[in-house]
């Protein structure tokens, strides 16, 4: 998109924060996740969770408050994932730097986590013309970067540590996989996170091919305007909360990977359409709240857009539809 068009994004962006109101972020070279927004409510308690039910069959479905717009979605089963740990995550300025949050996001990530899971095949109701989301991911590689580019990175920086990574042969050179730049609570993105954003995607062509990835910041960086709940279920601060950031930018790169498939008449993709509501819950026996089991540990993740039965939020395919 234009400059001009962005700057507008910009200015919708800080009436998000001011006025606390439902943002839907335009369409442009990336996403921004929805900062959290003041007095947010919690959705109802749910001890036993919606059933699950079988992916539709192979095609373009509209009509479901979004719409297709021509480009391919992920139909790799299942869609690797590779993690960037960018700066310090063993010693870092918070708890949540830690390896303990490592193996946390690393097993949500990976076999029997999330993917396959009746979360994750809300994804399976977006296609293009030759067939559907798989909803199968698995994370396949993960790679450290101690601060090549400082602690204060531009959107080009992340770039450049994605290049990096691939180049020297620490990542594989993956056109069907999503990479994501995970950055320790000390490290800036200077173009907007913590004030405009928690996480955006995008793709770009990198040593000729054409690579998905993503930024996602450390949300203890700023609680207040990325984290959902100051406690964590796991009892290791932030890890949820980094978890739900990554997997919205997930689902949008799956479906939506070189940002011409799926979004909405307000340039929102199925994650932002969803941003910050996360019913049905549970709290664990620390009151931290829940809504999801998977890897063996309990997580936060907001609701997806599932494009069926007219349109609705929810956490499994063919759940309830929620409103918070």
């Amino acid at each position: 998109m234009t400059a001009p068009f962005w700057k507008l994004r910009s200015l919708f962006a800080i009436l998000f924060v001011l006025l606390a109101v439902n943002f839907l972020a335009a369409q442009t070279v990336r996403h921004p996740s929805h900062l959290t927004p003041s007095g947010k409510g919690w959705g109802a308690e749910d001890e036993n969770g919606p059933e699950e039910q079988k992916p539709i069959s192979d095609a373009v479905v509209t009509g479901n408050g979004i719409s297709y717009h021509g480009g391919p979605v992920m139909k790799a089963n299942p869609v690797p994932v590779y993690f960037i740990w960018y700066g310090n995550w063993t010693n870092g300025p918070h708890a949540s730097d830690s390896q303990t949050t490592i193996n946390l996001l690393n097993s949500l990530f990976s076999s029997g986590g999330i993917g396959g899971s009746g979360y994750e095949r809300i994804n399976t109701t977006y296609g293009d013309n030759s067939g559907n989301v798989s909803g199968g991911l698995q994370l396949s590689q993960t790679t450290f970067d101690n601060y090549s580019r400082g602690t204060r990175l531009t959107d080009s920086g992340v770039q450049a540590v994605v290049s990096s990574a691939i180049s020297s042969g620490r990542l594989p050179n993956d056109p069907n996989g999503v990479y994501f730049v995970l950055t320790s609570s000390d490290v800036r993105e200077s173009s907007g996170f913590c004030t405009r954003y928690c996480g955006w995607h995008t793709a770009a062509t990198i040593s000729g091919s054409d690579i998905k990835y993503s930024f996602v910041g450390n949300p203890d960086r700023c609680p207040n305007a990325c984290e959902a709940q100051t406690t964590s279920p796991n009892s290791d601060n932030g890890d949820v909360d980094i978890a739900y950031n990554i997997a919205h930018e997930f689902e949008q790169a799956t479906y939506d990977p070189d940002l011409n498939a799926w979004y909405d008449s307000n340039g929102a993709e199925n994650a932002d359409k969803c941003a910050w509501k996360f019913s049905p819950l549970r709290t664990a026996s620390n009151g931290s709240r829940y809504n999801q089991t998977l890897g063996g540990h309990n997580w936060l993740i907001q609701m997806n857009w599932e494009n069926a039965r007219g349109g609705g939020c929810d956490q499994t395919l063919g759940g309830p539809f929620y409103s918070n």
